[in-house]
């Protein structure tokens, strides 16, 4: 049953926040609800969602509750009480002990009206438990390195000892290919890729490149969108490393002719471990491999951090509230497709539903959903998995893209007969979407009535909000670009990046921009009368659908990226 935000009453710290302006109430409503939806203090909803400065939020909250705020840089890892408090339940509530007096136990929240985690702690340690106020960003990372600062093995990603990491393959049918580690278990060669695999999680990379050539040898790290060199080994060592990255990912690391497909879990803690995707691709002068890092917490980031604008998000949760239909997310490779989906199912994943997903390969793992990896070469492709599914009683199922007639025919036959079916498409745009899926085969009938929402996206870089800079840019450019004659009489700062210590060139992270067109009865009517993408594109416009490049120039007056960028992304 979902409440109704108008009939929700802020009180307590949600009313707080209102009245000292940290949060609109209509804001402050929605996460309230969301927060309670997924069992969350409320402070730290707010600060994963960056919808409030979190040190805003602890002086609020300890006016509020008449305490004070301790500063929690004047702590270090080594000065907090060891092994008194299970680490699960730290991560569980968190919670961080501070420090021991006694029989007391004085333990640091940032949200006061977090009893739970005070009487579990005091049942689990036989000790007295007392709240202490802190900032919730500065918590999660005393946690994260107090942590690592107990995991001694292999804990923290110094240089020190790359050869200590633990890795383990993902699953692999053919086990018979594999050869044992000991043939290429050379200490150089293991200490140095652990080293580039390592740098790029810490350099926030997305994608690692080895690459081979004639003469020389490179390795380049995807981040934020772009490629950069980043180590160049003599060439001899090509075959070293290749192998020994395929013995990490259980390959035949004999088999030099044809792809293969591998994955790799990098433990790097007790607590911490990242997942990467491999593939081999045979070139003339060696094996290029690329490893895809998959970052599980991305889909519990919650739908307020991906960028979307207020009328595409009520347009988005509108559609995952209904019982049935197809949402169909499009754009290149990389563009995010995967994490919009996964956040979508991250809020339908509740208890009473069955949730089932068919992808090429699942690249991040979510509990209560059960994924299927599609295998080809044995007989299990995207359609015989959505057979499957409708005989398991399914309320929603994901299809990782709908690549063919047979598996288009499925999804829909499924969104018609009372599920929410969820999927991708790689198109340019939503208009695009639509005339694929009929130049597929698919009856027009059956697209009007059962795709409910589309969604375009692209992933632009963030301009760095320490050292960004003002742009005058002239009026007619500006009209030129695609600005509008209101937007220029409003007035707005467009800035451009410059470049500091704590970005790359000026950038830092990246933003969806999105397009998301919700099938109206009068675009339905277009579609089954087999309109151009461009008609239909049209019409879209003129119901208030946004475009790509609108959205785009939207997150540049809001200072979020640079016009430069705007126009890389769209054109």
């Amino acid at each position: 049953m979902t409440t109704n935000k108008s009939n929700v009453t802020l009180t307590g710290l949600a009313r707080r926040f209102v009245e000292d302006g940290l949060l609109d109430e209509a804001t402050a409503k929605d996460a309230f609800l969301q927060a309670s939806s997924n069992k969350i203090p409320l402070i730290s909803y707010l600060v994963q969602n960056k919808l409030a400065d979190s040190k805003g939020l602890a002086f609020s909250a300890a006016m509020e509750f008449g305490v004070s705020v301790l500063d929690l840089s004047s702590f270090l890892p080594e000065m907090l009480p060891e092994k008194v408090v299970d680490e699960k339940l730290i991560r569980k509530h968190n919670a961080l002990p501070l420090y021991k007096r006694g029989n007391r136990l004085f333990i640091a929240v940032s949200d006061p009206t977090n009893i739970q985690a005070l009487d579990e702690i005091k049942f689990n340690t036989g000790l007295s438990t007392d709240a202490v106020l802190v900032d919730d960003a500065r918590l999660r990372e005393a946690i994260d390195k107090f942590l690592e600062s107990q995991d001694t093995s292999m804990g923290d990603l110094d240089d020190a000892d790359l050869e200590g990491v633990e890795t383990e393959a993902g699953d692999n049918d053919d086990e018979s290919s594999t050869v044992p580690a000991s043939d290429v278990d050379d200490a150089p060669i293991v200490k140095y890729v652990n080293k580039m695999l390592l740098d790029g999680i810490r350099g926030g990379a997305s994608d690692v490149h080895f690459e081979p050539y004639e003469k020389t040898y490179r390795v380049r790290y995807r981040t934020d969108g772009i490629l950069r060199e980043m180590s160049k080994p003599s060439i001899k060592l090509a075959p070293k490393i290749a192998a020994r990255i395929k013995i990490m990912a259980q390959l035949d690391i004999s088999e030099r002719r044809v792809p293969q497909d591998g994955r790799i879990k990098m433990k790097l803690s007790k607590t911490k471990a990242i997942d990467f995707r491999v593939n081999t691709l045979p070139t003339l002068w060696g094996e290029k491999i690329v490893l895809r890092i998959l970052d599980p917490s991305q889909a519990k980031m919650g739908i307020d951090a991906l960028g979307y604008e207020e009328d595409q998000k009520k347009l988005f949760m509108e559609a995952l509230e209904q019982p049935q239909g197809m949402i169909l997310v499009t754009g290149p490779t990389g563009s995010g497709k995967t994490v919009s989906l996964y956040t979508g199912l991250n809020i339908l994943n509740t208890s009473e539903r069955n949730i089932s997903t068919a992808e090429d390969p699942a690249e991040i793992n979510l509990e209560g959903v059960n994924q299927v990896n599609v295998n080809n070469r044995v007989g299990l492709g995207f359609a015989e998995a959505l057979r499957a599914f409708l005989r398991q009683d399914p309320d929603i199922i994901m299809v990782g893209e709908i690549r063919d007639l047979e598996t288009a025919n499925i999804a829909i036959k499924a969104a018609q007969t009372g599920h929410l079916v969820l999927s991708t498409l790689h198109t340019n745009s939503a208009a695009e979407t639509l005339t694929r899926m009929m130049n597929m085969g698919v009856p027009a009938f059956n697209i009007a009535t059962s795709v409910s929402l589309i969604i375009a996206q692209r992933l632009g870089r963030r301009l760095c909000s320490a050292c960004k800079e003002p742009l005058e840019v002239p009026r007619n450019v500006l009209l030129e670009e695609g600005f509008t004659e209101a937007q220029i009489e409003t007035g707005f700062t467009l800035y451009r990046p410059k470049g500091c210590d704590k970005c790359n060139k000026g950038y830092k992270g990246r933003v969806g921009i999105y397009e998301v067109v919700k099938i109206t009865e009068e675009l339905a009517s277009m579609i089954m009368e087999e309109a151009s993408s461009i008609k239909i594109a049209k019409q879209a416009q003129a119901e208030g659908f946004k475009n790509l490049r609108q959205s785009a120039l939207d997150k540049v007056i809001q200072g979020v990226t640079s016009l430069e960028e705007a126009n890389r992304v769209t054109g």
